[in-house]
């Protein structure tokens, strides 16, 4: 099997994945509901953002187009990226970190896209996937579906403090999806692996020899010494 389709399948069943798990959500759950899977350490929690990755968000509707914009147009920058590695020797593990992040690109827009024009709101009750009465809002103003929460220390900030003493502490607070997963372990991967990839050709040693070979030399012609 080919390079290129692992990479493709790869993103394929990321994308499967992500969005199979955001449908069930949105179709069986309503925003805030939860399912304890283990103990207080996994929580699925459904909750939906308006902006970027792990729940962050990013200014009004203005701010969703210009991110989806954005988006969509590292989607496009990628794609191009990995296929420029399907045609060179580079190793499969480089490629299958930059399809994880194609993937998780992918299967965000396609929330921001389209989610609200197939689904009606959560908001205290289940929402339907195509309803009678259209979708809660237009192209590239949906919502990003979220779910994972990893609650795993939980406590309180020191009094002494300032500004958080006595407030509540969750470690960790965010809640993500798949899309987000593989995107952060696409770029971890690429940090910790493939640095080297991206690194000079040249060493600053080789740099140096080159710069040495190209010296004028100031040895004499035997032609000089003869003459002399």
């Amino acid at each position: 099997m080919s390079s290129k389709v692992k990479s493709i399948l790869i993103i394929l069943i990321v994308l499967f994945l992500d969005q199979a798990l955001k449908i069930w959500i949105k179709t069986n759950m309503m925003l805030g509901d939860e399912i304890i899977i283990a103990k207080n350490w996994f929580i699925i929690h459904f909750i939906e953002n308006n902006g970027m990755a792990f729940g962050l968000e990013f200014g009004n509707s203005i701010g969703k187009y210009f991110l989806s914009i954005f988006r969509i147009l590292a989607i496009g920058a990628i794609g191009w990226y990995i296929a420029k590695l399907w045609k060179k020797e580079v190793p499969f593990g480089l490629i299958a970190c930059f399809s994880l992040i194609m993937a998780g690109a992918i299967g965000n827009i396609l929330d921001s896209a389209f989610y609200g024009l197939i689904f009606n709101d959560s908001y205290g009750h289940i929402a339907k996937i195509f309803p009678a009465g259209g979708g809660y809002s237009s192209f590239l103003q949906g919502r990003v579906v979220d779910m994972f929460y990893f609650p795993l220390i939980s406590g309180h900030y020191p009094l002494w403090l300032p500004y958080v003493g006595g407030d509540d502490f969750i470690f960790f607070r965010p809640v993500f999806n798949m899309a987000d997963s593989s995107i952060t372990v696409g770029i971890i991967a690429i940090l910790i692996f493939y640095r080297r990839f991206f690194e000079e050709k040249h060493t600053p040693v080789d740099v140096v020899k080159e710069d040495n070979d190209n010296q004028p030399t100031t040895e004499t012609s035997p032609e000089v010494n003869a003459e002399n």
